[in-house]
């Protein structure tokens, strides 16, 4: 006599209301500090990236790469920011392979810099006596990414080279902005704009390359936004925020002497 097949039931799939997450909002990450979290970057991927080793890396030359989540947004289609805070620093490296990957100091522009000269091969501004390390002009832009999906994260984005020519441009492009009020015309704040950044393809004698290209989108129209734009500038100028740079960013080819815009 053959076995009886018992026949299966099929497990009934109970709907889980999402809106339980907020009776436990913040549990597990309301005690995190700056020194806990990683400040994303957002940088333009070179052709020395080593992100272009990892055969499954959907990237390429000229697109933009967040540090943190790994998204990568193509070059020609951009991705829109609200720019918060915008910072000069003088970077100390020490030479490539060598120390811990970490530069060896960072100074404000107010800051005692150490003696420098240009080298006429690299363009780099070598320590007079530094054993190789060199100090790097870096403009830092502290943005509010919105993603495609309607989320926002902080991000940070360090320009330098020809990208300084590039960062000051976007600086004019903010401070030329004008509204009416009820006083009158004023400036509105860094974090009132949607911008959108792109890569454009430059080249010289020595080769070619990929560098930032801004366009403001429109003023922010969602109050959310806005507020979150203007608790992180405050974050930034109070110091609570770290930015923790890596020698990942002197990975960059430095352009010929005459494009580079000091």
């Amino acid at each position: 006599m053959g076995r009886a097949v018992k026949k299966k039931v099929a497990a009934e799939v109970v709907p889980f209301d999402q809106s339980i997450f907020e009776q436990d909002a913040g549990a597990g990450v309301s005690d995190l500090g700056q020194e806990d979290l990683a400040l994303p970057f957002l940088k333009l991927i070179s052709g020395l990236d080593t992100l272009l080793d990892d055969p499954d890396f959907k990237g390429r030359k000229g697109d933009i790469y967040n540090t943190v989540s790994e998204t990568v947004h193509t070059g020609g289609e951009g991705v829109k920011v609200i720019p918060c805070v915008y910072q000069r620093r003088f970077i100390q490296w020490a030479p490539r392979g060598a120390g811990t990957g970490a530069p060896l100091a960072i100074f404000e522009p107010t800051d005692e810099l150490p003696k420098t000269e240009r080298s006429r091969e690299d363009n780099r501004e070598y320590v007079v006596g530094g054993d190789g390390s060199y100090l790097e002009e870096t403009h830092q832009h502290f943005v509010v990414v919105l993603n495609e999906d309607g989320s926002a994260e902080t991000a940070m984005i360090a320009m330098k080279s020809t990208g300084l020519k590039k960062s000051r441009k976007w600086n004019s492009m903010m401070s030329s902005i004008t509204m009416k009020g009820k006083n009158g015309p004023f400036t509105p704040p860094r974090f009132s704009s949607v911008y959108l950044l792109k890569s454009v393809q430059e080249e010289n004698s020595k080769g070619k390359w990929h560098n930032w290209d801004m366009s403001r989108v429109g003023p922010v129209e969602d109050a959310a936004l806005y507020q979150r734009a203007r608790e992180f500038a405050i974050s930034i100028r109070s110091g609570e925020v770290v930015v923790k740079h890596s020698n990942e960013e002197a990975d960059m080819p430095t352009p010929h002497k005459d494009e580079v815009p000091f």
